[in-house]
């Protein structure tokens, strides 16, 4: 699958598909929050300050991990953009 995006608020979410995960990366101003998920979609959610970096915490829903993506990068969880592809993470 090839990598989704999408801009809004100056925030570039982009989803893509590995051959293990879901991975959804926000970028901001250079700074950049990951949520990724397992490649069948039922496992928690990890945070990440990068699409390949250290776990931060685990969630089961999709909003909670949005709240500390927004957090890592400073903004309101609402302005984050959520490409189509990736609205149906968490559990």
């Amino acid at each position: 699958m090839t990598a989704t995006e999408r801009t809004a608020d100056g925030i570039t979410a982009t989803y893509e598909e590995t051959d293990a995960e879901r991975v959804l990366v926000f970028e901001v101003n250079g700074q950049t929050a990951a949520i990724a998920q397992n490649r069948e979609g039922y496992a928690m959610l990890k945070v990440r300050p990068t699409a390949d970096g250290d776990e931060l915490e685990r969630y089961y829903g999709f909003d909670m991990a949005l709240d500390h993506a927004a957090e890592l990068l400073g903004v309101d969880p609402a302005q984050l953009p959520i490409p189509e592809s990736a609205e149906d993470m968490g559990m």
